[in-house]
């Protein structure tokens, strides 16, 4: 989710210390059409991963996630979204999200960003992975290892009693301690009904600050992190987010559910985990 803001630091910190209206808390059977919506989007992930070699275009890949989508009994959360043509987002290299799935074809050594949504019920639930294409430098799996885990970071504050600002401070803190620009204008968010609901859910901020989280709030935290600057811009297809300064970019997304038990995962894949494609 994008922040239409031309200060993103000032501004997401005085949103993050005010109430914030409009956020729903998710009943049991709208919890449970969220599940079955990230076990989809799981799936397919999987799927895509399975798929991702050196001489697919990205806009096969596309197709197999339209197909795998609706093979399972559910609709893509994506494609007609404010106008956004496909399926699924394939971002590549220096891109960092909302890459359009076209005829590039991918080749040995690309850092590939899948992000996939679903909806089944009326609910939507959304992920994304990044990969490396065959053989890659140490320096590109370090970047996709920590954004893997500056996502995790974030999932273990996504608690009860906890703020939305102490998810944001741990993705934070992970990343700047490794030398990583973690992206300010694109943003997790709220889910349900919607595909984007409120909250905001930023990669930066304070502990202690923010939203209250609850029990029945659903969010979707998902890291971009950059081997250089944290600066992005838009292509000129008004879609693709790419590196100001053409490094790398990695993201990952997880969809959480806020429960008295703790984080639940909608979208934890079966044996996620990081490794080489191809």
């Amino acid at each position: 989710m994008k922040l239409e803001i031309d200060k993103p630091e000032n501004a997401v910190l005085e949103k993050l210390t005010s109430n914030v209206r409009g956020i729903t808390l998710k009943s049991s059977a709208e919890l449970h059409q969220m599940r079955l919506a990230g076990q989809v989007v799981s799936a397919v992930i999987e799927v895509l991963i399975e798929s991702i070699k050196p001489g697919i275009k990205a806009k096969d890949l596309d197709y197999i996630a339209a197909m795998e989508i609706e093979r399972l009994g559910a609709k893509p959360s994506f494609k007609g979204y404010r106008g956004f043509p496909a399926t699924i987002c394939v971002s590549f290299n220096e891109e960092i999200v909302h890459g359009i799935p076209g005829e590039r074809i991918v080749s040995d050594g690309d850092v590939l960003s899948l992000d996939v949504g679903a909806i089944v019920g009326g609910y939507h639930s959304d992920s994304a992975v990044t990969v490396a294409v065959g053989g890659v430098d140490p320096v590109v799996s370090d970047l996709i290892e920590a954004t893997r885990l500056s996502l995790e970071e974030g999932i273990s504050k996504a608690i009860v009693g906890g703020r939305i600002g102490d998810v944001s401070s741990a993705v934070q803190n992970f990343a700047e301690s490794r030398g990583y620009g973690v992206v300010r204008e694109y943003v997790g968010h709220g889910i349900g009904k919607a595909l984007h609901e409120e909250p905001s859910v930023p990669n930066f901020g304070d502990s202690g600050k923010g939203l209250l989280l609850r029990s029945g709030m659903v969010i979707a935290v998902e890291p971009m992190l950059n081997m250089g600057s944290w600066r992005t811009r838009v292509l000129e297809d008004d879609w693709t987010v790419v590196t100001e300064d053409g490094s790398l970019s990695a993201h990952f997304e997880h969809t959480i559910a806020i429960t008295d038990e703790g984080p639940e995962v909608l979208t934890r894949r079966n044996n996620e985990c990081i490794g080489e494609s191809g």
